[in-house]
């Protein structure tokens, strides 16, 4: 049987510059109501010299995805590659995947009388939903397919430095390895910034 490998984001501290490219053209792209941020670069240890550090998050597209486990109306599915979907006609609004997921991926582009949210929206990878691929009803729910396409998804494919690297964990790890084993090497190249933005 064949085994499809799992798709996996993967933010390089070392490179992420804070320049929120990554979050700009998720939004446009996806042309996301105001409020709603799929992606988002925070800065860790702000301040403090040696150690402050950018990070672009968004969902993880986990294996064993605590917003699929909560869901009380399994609105959420996991695709073969591993991507973590969900289908926005059986989502109810409960907020249940929310308070599951630690790095806040889902989220609820409304806030109205008596907790009234709307339907939760999230990360897709750039792979749609489970409306026929390319369609008008998917892009407006769930923005571009960029996967169906052969593309990266967006916020990788603007990354000026390369730290957002998206693709199979297998190959996610091995250039993260090739990075590790570059830095510092080579005459009056420190970090190995000739060989690692290749």
């Amino acid at each position: 049987m064949y085994e499809y490998a799992r798709m996996k984001f993967y933010c390089d501290e070392d490179r992420c510059i804070e320049c929120n490219a990554c979050t700009v053209a998720c939004a446009e792209a996806h042309e996301l109501p105001v409020g709603i941020h799929r992606r988002k670069v925070i800065t860790l240890n702000e301040g403090i010299e040696g150690k402050e550090f950018s990070t672009s998050i968004a969902c993880m597209h986990c294996t064993d995805a605590p917003c699929a486990q909560v869901c009380p109306v399994d609105c959420f599915y996991i695709r073969e590659d591993g991507i973590v979907l969900h289908d926005k006609d059986k989502c109810i609004g409960c907020g249940y995947c929310l308070y599951a997921c630690p790095f806040g991926a889902p989220q609820f582009p409304r806030d109205g009388a008596f907790g009234v949210r709307g339907v939760m929206d999230k990360c897709t990878m750039c792979a749609g939903g489970p409306e026929p691929t390319n369609s008008i009803e998917e892009f407006e729910l769930y923005g571009q397919n960029r996967i169906a396409e052969g593309k990266v998804p967006m916020c990788a494919a603007v990354c000026s430095t390369n730290a957002l690297i998206v693709g199979d964990a297998d190959s996610v790890s091995e250039i993260k390895r090739a990075r590790d084993a570059a830095k510092g090497k080579g005459p009056m190249t420190p970090y190995g910034w000739d060989v690692a933005y290749k």
